[in-house]
């Protein structure tokens, strides 16, 4: 594990005068030092001449945006992706200088003024959203042209122009006036799974696509395909950059690709113990009574709740770890509280720190764990933390 200095600072959304970071009842802990790790083990492996894009979209999968963007792009990265335009604003607002890439699609004349205010660059997915986009800018009289980035759907079957599609879309863009290419790029459905027929058959339509965009005597300056999964899978993928979002937060988009590189968990959900109980055989815990104590009980409550992005699905069947050990949450997870069994640690205090998603000591919890337990995925988890919870950015 890398060394952390335990000054911890507020990151992004929190008011660092209001609140102190030793009063908290929860936060989300961020491993400033294992983003850094991440970021410089991908573009390690990585070609010289592949650039990588953070996907920093949903507030940096949930880890702070500003804080990550300005992480990331001093350990190596080079591109920034976000969702929305106003997801790049703020990163501008934050004082990041860096190409930033918007994912979403465009429509709006109030969205394309702001794009060329902030120096943005959005994706274009079809014919009709170009003519909007060089109008707008035409009647704005914007007169530098603004870097797009042409999207392919190449089976993805979300945002983007049908790959065969792509010579005639391409080249309508380029005679547009106020609009410059800036790269051609798809996005994989399927690049975590093992089977790669679906990934290969996508990879080959955009081969195809590009190649039916040369013959017409158009130059691409850069071209991307692959996300994280793809990035670990096949390096024939990467082109001129890669979009990782999930790899740099240290989590793998699958686990055949553990073997691949080695990551770090950059969040650690966290919690203070508020109250400390006895109970009864016989007592009912928490909503609806679902937990019955079957022996006397030393129990613990826990300052967080499914309003602070604990899945109440995750009732009964959830552990945390305390001093290093595994304890089970029993009863129904309420908006701002668990209960925990903590009778093999009886002498627990109120204001003891309790670790939901991390490690401590041998022990360690991740997302992965709690997405396994809820049929989800990781990505979900990492997204579902409240802002009412102070990221806490450790290096």
């Amino acid at each position: 594990m890398l060394s952390r200095k335990q000054t911890p600072s507020f990151a992004d959304h929190q008011e660092r005068d209001t609140y102190a970071w030793f009063s908290q009842r929860a936060w989300v802990e961020i491993d400033l030092g294992a983003l850094s790790y991440n970021v410089k083990q991908l573009v390690k492996f990585l070609s010289p001449c592949t650039q990588l894009m953070a996907v920093v979209k949903a507030d940096a999968y949930g880890h702070g945006a500003v804080t990550v963007a300005k992480t990331v792009l001093e350990a190596g990265a080079s591109w920034l992706g976000v969702a929305t335009v106003p997801e790049g604003i703020q990163l501008r607002e934050g004082g990041i200088k860096a190409p930033i890439l918007i994912l979403g699609a465009i429509n709006t004349k109030e969205q394309i003024q702001a794009i060329a205010h902030w120096q943005l660059q959005p994706t274009l997915c079809g014919p009709k959203q170009a003519l909007i986009f060089s109008n707008t800018l035409e009647a704005i009289n914007y007169n530098s042209p603004i870097p797009v980035h042409i999207k392919l759907d190449t089976g993805m079957s979300r945002l983007g122009t049908n790959w065969q599609e792509a010579a005639d879309f391409v080249q309508l863009v380029q005679r547009l006036p106020h609009l410059d290419i800036a790269s051609i790029y798809s996005h994989l459905a399927t690049a975590d799974n093992p089977d790669a027929t679906v990934m290969e058959k996508q990879h080959q339509r955009f081969e195809e696509a590009i190649a039916q965009i040369k013959s017409r005597g158009i130059k691409i300056p850069s071209l991307h395909l692959a996300n994280s999964a793809a990035t670990l899978a096949d390096p024939r993928l990467h082109y001129d950059m890669v979009r990782a979002g999930l790899a740099i937060y240290g989590l793998y988009p699958a686990p055949h690709l553990q073997n691949e590189i080695k990551l770090q968990p950059v969040l650690q959900l966290k919690a203070r113990v508020t109250y400390v109980k006895n109970i009864a055989e016989g007592t009912g815990v928490s909503y609806g009574h679902h937990f019955i104590a079957n022996r006397e009980m030393r129990l613990a409550v826990v300052g967080i709740g499914y309003a602070d992005g604990v899945p109440r699905s995750l009732s009964g069947q959830m552990q945390v770890l305390l001093r290093g050990q595994r304890v089970q949450q029993i009863g129904a997870i309420t908006m701002d509280q668990i209960m925990l069994d903590v009778s093999s640690i009886p002498d627990v205090q109120e204001g003891e720190i309790v670790t939901l998603l991390g490690e401590q000591g041998k022990e360690k919890i991740t997302a992965d764990d709690w997405a396994d337990q809820l049929n989800t995925i990781s990505w979900e988890i990492l997204c579902g933390f409240k802002h009412r919870l102070p990221r806490v950015a450790i290096m």
